[in-house]
């Protein structure tokens, strides 16, 4: 069975922004959903709160305050938060879509990952949680879950500040967070309070698990776990996994230290152990980097190293040559002699300099950060220099886009890699071409890289008819190149639709609206005294002052006669004798959602019409305080 099409959220539109598309992942605290927003036209992945969170006012009040502290928050590594919002019973975030999977879905497809592969992950994962620190925020909940792993090789960490918001409930006495408590710091477990240092710890339990597989601590209960975190010392890796170096050892000692103060002092300082750890730790994907450990076994001999001379026939001529030669009028060019032996002494001694170069593969820096990247290249060896940045749609800002040469290529050591580092996906701002008429709009979004969609008319008193009113997404806002972009055009006066309304009610708002109005009332099956026509006909482009005519069901046919149809023969006590009848509370004025529910409350079907944009109630049928059965349509006009 496809659970999203059971899934009451999939196919709802959010805040009149978000339409749902199917739902990805189901959590303790929050279900997410690939969602489209239809306002910028992209994906993105919706956080919505389980019903039991977003009906806590203390919840929704830190979770919004937590929600914009995060979306200030900008690094390469950390999942964007776009946006916050409430649509009646639901809280969401909307969040920046990555494609992949979780940290914990590599662990449980992988089992434990080398020592370096393992830094290469957490590297990433510090400078999120690094850049956090800076800014103020403490993740709280630092867990393979909450690492993302895209399909391009990125590394990015989600939910920041998403504990903090739980704290303020009674959440925590119901087993939310247990399923974390494999990471907690000891002191989050004995007072509750966690800091920076709080995340290092998380960190590296984290790392412990990387290398060794699984966490170092287990209990057949939560509190067992908890008691282990406060009273006993996180052991090596390497006494579970041998293979294990010791820097490995010593970095995640040093993280989980049972006091804070021992611990490095932010996830920035612990950034900088690992990048070193990276540095230091052999690199055995290399078979070059073999012959480290027998420096000895790589060093020439002395007879073997330098140049061997030349046979002497080859450089000079022996005497007695010589000496004829000169008796012959020869003059030997000393300076060509001299010259070819220092050629043959060069060649010796640059194949035995090539002999002893290093060659370095190229490693895989594509999607790391570049600051990172950086650090990893020099540390192998390399010199770096920085190309100008490009734009892309697949790596975000701030990481490397490509470089040359290209990974796995060989590379003297001592050479240079050349870093291209991502601008991010191009955008473009959004013209103003409010006030313009339509062509001149199409050639000014036309002109700004972008693509005419729809164009619709709006009735707008206040904009001249034909000149645009506004666009969709709206002016400045950054889109791709090339995006669509909706046009709203003035259709000047449009004529309301008042079909249905009572006949005093319409007269009256046409009136109001500088239409001069004719009442036509007509023989009909309809409820007495109501609209059953108009003309001019609704939506159509009027001037102001225009003459309309409405025809409404003759005022005078008695109500009961109408409504109880072919009981018309009996009394009208008799009739009203074998219904229930309900008193219609007066709305007008109200909420048009609020009184919907207020009058669904009494047992009322509601219909709602459109008359502008107020979303308050300007007219309702029947009028208030009348009498119909449980059942009957109550319209509303907004």
């Amino acid at each position: 069975m496809d659970t999203t099409t059971a899934d009451p959220l999939v196919g709802r539109l959010l805040d009149g922004r978000y339409r749902i598309e199917s739902r990805i992942a189901r959590g303790g605290m929050a279900t997410v959903y690939l969602a489209l927003d239809i306002r910028l036209d992209r994906t993105v992945a919706l956080k919505v709160m389980h019903p039991s969170l977003a009906e806590d006012p203390a919840f929704v009040r830190r979770f919004i305050g937590e929600a914009k502290s995060v979306a200030s928050l900008s690094h390469p590594n950390v999942v964007h938060v776009f946006d916050q919002g409430t649509d009646t019973d639901v809280v969401y975030l909307s969040m920046e879509y990555v494609p992949g999977k979780t940290l914990r879905d590599i662990l449980r497809d992988r089992g434990r990952l080398p020592a370096r592969e393992a830094l290469e992950i957490m590297i990433p994962v510090l400078a999120a949680l690094g850049a956090a620190h800076q800014a103020g925020l403490v993740h709280r909940d630092v867990k393979p879950e909450n690492v993302l792993m895209t399909d391009d090789g990125r590394v990015k960490v989600v939910d920041f500040g998403l504990a903090r918001a739980i704290e303020a409930t009674n959440q925590t006495r119901t087993g939310v967070m247990i399923g974390t408590i494999g990471y907690m710091a000891p002191e989050q477990v004995t007072t509750g309070a966690a800091d920076v240092r709080s995340d290092v710890y998380a960190a590296g339990i984290m790392l412990f698990e990387l290398v060794t597989g699984q966490q170092p601590y287990d209990g057949e209960t939560p509190m067992s776990v908890a008691y282990r975190h406060v009273h006993d010392t996180v052991p090596a890796p390497s006494s579970l996994v041998p293979e294990v170096p010791q820097l490995i050892d010593s970095l995640v000692a040093h993280a989980t230290a049972r006091e804070p103060r021992d611990r490095p002092a932010d996830a920035t300082a612990m950034l900088v152990a690992a990048v070193e750890t990276h540095r230091m730790l052999p690199r055995t994907t290399n078979p070059q980097t073999a012959s480290y450990s027998q420096p000895h076994a790589r060093m020439p001999s002395a007879a073997a190293s330098m140049p061997q001379a030349a046979p002497a026939h080859t450089l000079i001529q022996p005497r007695a040559e010589v000496a004829v030669a000169r008796e012959r009028g020869f003059r030997p060019n000393w300076f060509l002699v001299a010259l070819a032996a220092v050629m043959v002494v060069a060649v010796g001694l640059t194949g035995w300099y090539f002999s002893q170069t290093e060659a370095v593969i190229v490693p895989d820096l594509v999607g790391k950060n570049m600051t990172v990247a950086e650090k990893n290249a020099v540390a192998m060896g390399l010199k770096v220099s920085k190309a100008q940045g490009q734009y892309s749609e697949k790596v975000a800002e701030g990481l490397v886009l490509s470089t040359d040469p290209a990974a796995q290529a060989e590379l003297e050591s001592g050479g240079t890699i050349t870093l291209v580092p991502s601008l991010g996906p191009k955008r473009v701002v959004v013209p103003n071409v409010a006030g313009m008429i339509g062509n001149d709009a199409r050639a000014a979004i036309a002109g700004a890289g972008l693509t005419v969609g729809s164009v619709k008319r709006l009735a707008n008193q206040e904009v001249e008819r034909e000149k645009v009113i506004r666009t969709s997404p709206q002016v400045g806002e950054k889109v791709k190149e090339g995006a669509k972009i909706d046009i709203f055009v003035s259709a000047g006066l449009v004529m309301p639709d008042v079909a249905g309304m009572p006949k005093d009610e319409a007269a009256g708002y046409l009136g109001q609206q500088g239409f001069q109005v004719q009442v036509n009332e007509v023989d009909d099956d309809a409820e007495p005294c109501t609209v059953i026509a108009q003309t001019p006909k609704a939506k159509s482009e009027v001037d102001q002052g225009a003459q309309v005519m409405v025809t409404v069901s003759r005022c005078q046919t008695n109500f009961w006669d109408w409504f109880r149809g072919d009981d018309r023969d009996r009394g009208d006590d008799e009739a009203r004798d074998d219904q229930q009848f309900s008193l219609v509370p007066g709305v007008i004025g109200k909420e048009v959602r609020d009184a919907k529910t207020e009058l669904e409350a009494l047992g009322f079907q509601v219909r709602i019409q459109r008359l502008g944009n107020r979303g308050v109630v300007q007219y309702q049928r029947p009028l208030p305080n009348s009498e119909r059965p449980p059942g009957s349509t109550v319209y509303l006009w907004q």
